[in-house]
């Protein structure tokens, strides 16, 4: 697709000019020593770059590690020394403080920070560029000759999942063969809604598995790709209308903060041409897929599944019409079941842990720690951690296992009480999780970001759940914040809110 275009924001680059350079950097990585089965480590942002480097390290057969940016510089090097790359592709920013501390055999490249990324997060000029002696990705790239070989077996990109009980663990596929790449492809296309010529959009950081899946399904087949450098709810309705964007991926919280735009924002642009739009990652509230398919019209699809286990079921707009709630039928083959604490299959219909297989995605080990794979494996099928059940076919989630909280002896789940917080006149965001209670064993608290302007008290706001919820779902304690821990995508970092209470405590957290 020779006219293909890719954006980073609203600066584009022809897809040909990336492939290009992608092919000339696979010549210069085998040069470096990067062979099949190898890994290449990318400490990038939202970038040209962010391709270049994984089209690259697919063609010499060797895994693409991206690493979560947003972490602290520990948990950086963690995966790191874990994955013990042999080439670490990094914008020069995120490098600074990483430098001397990174793996003696590690080689270095380094891509200056975007514009667009020095713009939004306030980063200074000197932070931006390589230093003297740095080998500049792109000067290096073009310094070769394009790989001519045949690309080796298909190796997907290694995911670390995000470690909220201990170190993350690298996700690593067996390399899939030209069939299963086609069945997997396959798969993707049906659950995003892929096909060529599509104008696709991602709003979230590329080193998550949805987006990093989606990217490289649409760099291939889109037509025109839009990354955001960090989403910005006004400017996503603002690249929608001006690349007539027919399909997008996004995470719940971003339809929350599209929504909150006041209406007279909204109603600027258009939003027509959209087709598709995929949102995983988190439970949404019904109140607000309802409000923004009356708004953009049924292109609203859910998936749900995990890094280990891929994509296990598809919610179209009408089969979640007509079963609102619901996160989707299992897409072919997938099998799933239920357990509950004891280890054996609950009856059908109660709530269990969800275990999965989905055989378009190839089987799995972790990074350097296989025997892990123990201890989320039951019958042949896969745990992420979740609890749900099923109905009439279709699954229902209540929230993580590690997120439940256990006060009196009943089973509660934060995910539906901050399903209706957020729909709170004022509130921007929350999260809600377990404190210690010496009655109890556990209480509720809820930390809450207030939209700019809004006065609320914990009054108020338990007087609001108390419209919508149980008592015994409303949080004892309430806590407001300035901002809360989150990542680009909106995602918030919950651990980091519920640790402090539980330290000292003699439970892991």
């Amino acid at each position: 697709m020779s006219n293909a275009m890719i954006y980073l924001d609203e600066r584009g680059l022809p897809r040909d000019e990336l492939v290009q350079r992608s092919m000339r950097a696979a010549t210069g990585l085998e040069r470096l020593g990067v062979h099949e089965g190898d890994i290449v480590a990318l400490l990038l942002r939202n970038d040209f770059a962010f391709f270049e480097v994984q089209e690259a390290a697919a063609a010499v057969g060797a895994y693409a590690v991206p690493l979560n940016w947003h972490g602290k510089a520990d948990e950086v090097l963690y995966v790191l020394n874990d994955s013990k790359p042999k080439v670490l592709v990094a914008h020069a920013d995120l490098i600074a403080p990483l430098r001397d501390h990174l793996p003696k055999d590690v080689q270095l490249l380094v891509v200056p920070t975007p514009s667009e990324v020095q713009q939004r997060y306030g980063i200074a000029d000197a932070a931006c560029m390589p230093l003297p002696g740095d080998v500049a990705w792109s000067q290096w790239a073009d310094s070769f000759e394009p790989w001519t070989a045949p690309s080796k077996r298909s190796r997907a990109t290694i995911i670390y999942t995000s470690g909220t009980t201990g170190h993350p663990k690298g996700v690593k596929r067996n390399p899939a063969s030209p069939e299963e790449s086609q069945i997997y492809a396959k798969l993707l296309a049906s659950v995003y809604g892929f096909h060529q010529g599509v104008r696709a959009l991602v709003t979230g950081p590329l080193y998550h598995a949805s987006p990093n899946a989606y990217g490289r399904q649409a760099f291939g087949l889109a037509e025109v790709l839009v990354m955001q450098s960090k989403f910005d709810p006004e400017e996503t309705l603002a690249l929608i209308e001006k690349y007539r964007i027919t399909n997008a991926v996004m995470v719940p919280t971003m339809f929350v903060r599209i929504l909150k735009l006041p209406r007279e924002v909204r109603e600027r642009y258009d939003v027509s041409s959209l087709k598709w739009v995929t949102h995983t990652g988190a439970p949404c509230p019904k109140e607000v897929k309802l409000e923004l398919m009356n708004w953009w019209g049924p292109v609203i699809y859910e998936t749900y599944g995990g890094t280990e286990v891929g994509t296990a079921t598809l919610a179209t707009p009408q089969d979640w019409l007509d079963h609102p709630g619901s996160v989707g039928v299992p897409t072919p083959g997938t099998r799933i079941a239920f357990y509950g604490e004891d280890g054996k299959p609950v009856p059908d219909g109660e709530p269990g842990e969800i275990y999965m297989r989905v055989p378009a995605y190839a089987d799995f080990t972790y990074l350097n720690n296989p025997e892990k794979r123990v201890s989320v494996e039951r019958d042949g099928l896969i745990s992420v951690g979740d609890v749900g059940y099923l109905k009439n076919g279709r699954l229902y989630l209540c929230d993580r296992r590690s997120d439940m909280v256990i006060s009196g002896g009943t089973n509660i789940y934060p995910a539906e009480i901050e399903m209706v917080l957020t729909q709170c006149p004022g509130v921007k965001d929350c999260a809600v999780f377990g404190i210690p209670d010496e009655d109890f064993g556990e209480s509720l608290a809820a930390a809450v970001e207030l939209m700019p302007g809004a006065q609320l008290t914990a009054q108020e706001i338990q007087t609001y759940l108390e419209g919508h919820l149980a008592k015994y779902k409303i949080p004892r304690r309430i806590d407001f914040h300035a901002s809360l821990p989150r990542e680009d995508s909106g995602k918030i970092f919950k651990r980091h809110l519920r640790d402090p209470f539980w330290q000292g405590v003699g439970r892991k957290i």
